[in-house]
């Protein structure tokens, strides 16, 4: 259960980092409840995995799935550039996240 909750906490950390640009330095008042709300749930499911899980392993790849959620949602609604070195980063991104998933018991 704890992967799950590590998984939700990850989602949660995408929704509140593509709310941030939503709220345009929170100007705009339901974006920016939106963008709190997601981070108070991010850090709370968080928090219920980092209670089985290793630090160093939840960090890395609760920080990995934000990371690369923001980067596709970056490229789908803002219209980011897409290189090939940025979908190499990103590749290099998920092994580390799978290595370490592997890595823990």
């Amino acid at each position: 259960m704890h992967w799950i909750y590590l998984f939700i906490a990850g989602m949660f950390e995408i929704s509140w980092a593509v709310g941030l640009k939503f709220t345009h330095g929170f100007t705009h008042i339901i974006p920016s409840i939106l963008t709190v709300i997601g981070m108070i749930a991010s850090f709370y499911f968080l928090a219920l995995a980092l209670k089985h899980l290793p630090l160093g392993t939840a960090y890395a790849i609760w920080t990995g799935i934000g990371t690369i959620g923001t980067v596709v949602f970056g490229i789908i609604l803002f219209k980011e550039p897409v290189t090939v070195m940025r979908l190499v980063c990103i590749a290099l991104i998920i092994s580390g996240i799978t290595g370490l998933k592997l890595l823990t018991h």
